[in-house]
């Protein structure tokens, strides 16, 4: 009801009185929190009267950045983004960073801008968001978040980023190992994702089972396809173990031919069959 009843007053001022709505932390109340775990990092700023701006980075993936507002009608379309100069140090120009379209009310910067955004902060700047509509109205609204305090702060993000994990659940959860033909043994490249593997595992107390499945190809006779598969999986399941993973975690089959990813009508698709896939089932 409330931001209906805003929405009525704006329309009832004329247009020459709406001057933009601006929102920043004042000088002497910026303060910046931090949200470190071997999953994700987040540097966030509350800003007052609207919400928050948090730069995170999830294990495995690059930095991005959110704008949140508390109301998602704040803002709609259309924002801009500039490296403008602080309130307390004015006489450089703005700085174009990004132009980017609003999502149910929400802002996010990825790649280069993302980054973009923490050198202007470091440089003492602030980065700026910009909107022609406030609450579907008239009215245009900026957003900006102050450097204040902000070398700390980051010293302290950068010091969560050095403990992430190397890869998150999505990227991590669904694996498929490759072998040659009629072979068992893990090559370097095999142990180095299963290194990872183990390495989630033992830190995510979430995951409860591994089902390690062994497959391959259809070049030979059906038991000793079987076999391989088997060799294949149980190879696998103790590379894991010797990793630190509780054998008793996992789960380990064996197929032979019996389901292909692809067809077996070349070498390719072939070596895509001859595989081990490893898949982890959280709580």
């Amino acid at each position: 009801m409330l931001g209906r009843a805003l929405i009525l007053i704006l329309l009832l001022i004329p247009a020459q009185v709406l001057q933009a709505v601006t929102f920043r932390a004042p000088v002497d109340a910026v303060h910046w929190q931090i949200e470190a775990s071997p999953f994700m990092c987040r540097l966030i700023q509350p800003i007052p009267a609207f919400g928050d701006a948090v730069f995170e980075q999830e294990a495995g993936e690059p930095v991005q950045f959110n704008l949140l507002p508390a109301q998602t009608q704040q803002l709609s379309g259309r924002v801009r983004l500039v490296a403008e100069a602080a309130p307390w140090s004015p006489g450089a120009a703005p700085r174009r960073i990004a132009d980017i379209e609003a999502q149910q009310g929400r802002v996010q910067v990825r790649g280069d801008s993302a980054i973009h955004m923490l050198a202007a902060l470091h440089q003492g700047m602030m980065p700026t968001f910009s909107a022609d509509r406030w609450y579907g109205t008239r009215e245009s609204v900026t957003v900006g978040i102050m450097a204040v305090n902000f070398q700390t702060a980051y010293q302290d993000y950068m010091d969560c980023l050095t403990q992430l994990l190397p890869v998150n659940y999505r990227q991590i959860a669904r694996t498929a190992v490759l072998f040659p033909t009629a072979e068992h043994q893990l090559s370097d490249a095999t142990r180095a994702r299963l290194d990872l593997v183990a390495q989630y595992v033992l830190t995510d107390d979430s995951v409860q089972q591994i089902f390690v499945d062994g497959h391959t190809d259809n070049d030979g006779r059906r038991l000793l396809l079987r076999d391989l598969s088997m060799r294949r999986a149980e190879e696998v399941t103790r590379y894991l173990v010797s990793r630190g993973v509780d054998e008793s975690m996992i789960v380990t089959r064996f197929h032979g031919d019996r389901y292909p990813v692809v067809e077996n009508d070349t070498p390719e698709n072939r070596q895509r069959n001859r595989r081990v896939t490893i898949r982890l089932e959280r709580d």
